[in-house]
Formats: C-alpha cells, structure tokens, sequence
C-alpha cells in the first residue's frame, strides 16, 4: 500500500511563510483562504529560556479520514492509485460536513466557487511547490510504507524524543514533526 505523508523538520523551520506563498502561487488560492498554513508556537518559558517555533500545518493525509465518513456526495475520498485525500470538486455541494469532522482546520470553503477545497499535496507536479521552494529545506514528501524514501530513511533515523504527530483521534495522522527538545518541547496545539 501507499501511505504518502509529510516530514517536517521543524529545526530547520524559520516561519518564513515560504509554503504559505507557494501554495497559494500553484493553487490560485483567494486572500483568507489557506490549504497550508504556518502557525507560530509560543513563546514559552521566562527569560532567559524562552521557547518558540513555527508548525506548518496541512492536510495531515489521515489514515481514517473523518472527512471522507461525513462526506454525502462522496466528494471527499481517498484516490485508489496514489492513497491521498482529495476533493473531487464536481462532486462537492458545499454542505461544509468536513470543514467540522477535519480535527486540524485544513478544509477551506472556497467562498467564490462555494465548494470546499484542501492540500493536493501538488499530485499533479514531481514535487509539491511547499517542498521545492523552502529556504530551510525543512519539508519533505513521500511514501512511509516505502522504507527505501526520503521520508522514511529520515524518520528511521530520528531520535524518537525528536519525533511527533498533530493530537490523534483515531484519524491516525500521517504527517510526521521533528522537533529537539534542545530547541523547545513540543505543544499540543490542536
């Protein structure tokens, strides 16, 4: 099986927003409306030990969509060649059902078109644009179930201290964080 996630080195990350801008470069997003967002964590900590770090935030490519269960029409479903989440925007109605069910806030109601729109993770490029324009090359894209990917040979080498996920539900979230404790501890945000 295909299992297509995000690695994010979150010390490598400098908030710079560059994801931000390149997605909505390649997607024609409208002003407001974001499928991928940067979210400032912190500060924490009194000085002189202060804490801070930036989290990019997209689809998490959850392994049990809960977008996919509310969906009436079908318009939220997993592609049977690649295993990502998509939104078939034809099919959609609008009715927002995954907007509540997504535990991360990544769904956006495209507010002209009246359809709900997320991250493709670029399917239709080599390479997602938020991964090839990051100054601090701090974001990467693969298969996890491929133990020959980037991601995965990255992962396996993580100090497991340095390894997390978004808060999990049962949704079982894909994208994987490395953040050293040398740098901050880890938040619970979502």
């Amino acid at each position: 099986m295909t299992r297509i996630g995000f690695l994010m080195d979150l010390d490598r990350c400098s908030g710079c927003q560059s994801c931000e801008v390149a997605c909505k470069y390649e997607n024609g997003i409208a002003l407001g409306e974001y499928w991928s967002k940067v979210l400032t964590v912190g500060p924490m900590g009194k000085y002189p030990d202060i804490q801070m770090y930036w989290l990019p935030v997209n689809c998490q490519q959850c392994q049990n969509a809960p977008c996919i269960e509310v969906c009436p029409t079908g318009a939220s479903y997993r592609d049977s060649e690649n295993g990502l989440v998509l939104v078939d925007k034809d099919a959609c109605i609008g009715c927002k059902s995954c907007l509540g069910a997504c535990p991360y806030g990544a769904r956006q109601l495209n507010e002209e078109k009246q359809i709900v729109e997320k991250c493709t993770t670029c399917f239709h490029l080599d390479e997602p644009l938020c991964v090839r324009n990051c100054p601090g090359a701090c974001r990467f894209i693969g298969d996890f179930d491929d133990p020959d990917s980037e991601v995965s040979k990255k992962l396996a080498v993580a100090d497991p201290e340095t390894v997390h996920q978004l808060s999990d539900s049962g949704n079982g979230p894909t994208t994987y964080y490395l953040l050293s404790p040398k740098y901050a501890q880890w938040q619970d945000v979502m």
